[in-house]
């Protein structure tokens, strides 16, 4: 399913993010930036050490923030990490910093040329995110950083799982 704003086009689609044929990927990693479980296990693991080499460099990432590195032997030709925020109970800043983790990545996208991007649900895995709540804040601020910020054609969200798939599809249809 997908939908245009302005020139752009957002899409969501179940799939593995690790064989994205997109100019980037982003990763939901950790503070250190060095591999975890999840998603950023499975991009580590793909894109080989190239990318553990560039996140040594550095020197973490703050929750909310985004930084970028080659994507090694993945399709893709950069990993955008950033940071999602661990869920406690949504009056911790939590909906902020998730949306900053949105915004941040598409920020580092348009600076470095990004076109195509896809992204992952950040912070509903082991961070325990509600999935339909993050789903509605990737996609509003998605949908707002795209009406104001031109030169990014695709957005996609790769989900893993019609868990996670559904309500994304369902944010997507009320965007």
């Amino acid at each position: 399913m997908q939908i245009a704003v302005g020139t752009s086009i957002i899409e969501v689609a179940q799939g593995d993010i690790t064989r994205e044929t997109v100019d980037a990927i982003v990763n939901a990693a950790n503070e250190t930036l060095l591999g975890g479980g999840g998603v950023d296990g499975a991009i580590h693991r793909a894109g080989g050490p190239a990318i553990l080499e560039e996140c040594r460099k550095l020197g973490g990432c703050k929750t909310g923030d985004a930084k970028i590195t080659t994507a090694g032997k993945m399709p893709a030709q950069y990993v955008i990490h950033t940071v999602g925020p661990v869920y406690r109970d949504g009056a911790h800043g939590e909906p902020e910093k998730l949306a900053s983790c949105y915004r941040r990545s598409l920020e580092v996208a348009l600076a470095n040329g990004v076109k195509t991007i896809s992204f992952p649900a950040i912070s509903c895995g082991v961070y325990g995110y509600p999935i339909p709540d993050a789903a509605a804040i990737a996609m509003q601020t998605v949908k707002e950083f795209l009406e104001t910020h031109p030169g990014i054609d695709r957005v996609r969200f790769v989900l893993f799982g019609q868990g996670t798939y559904g309500p994304f599809e369902a944010a997507l249809k009320k965007a």
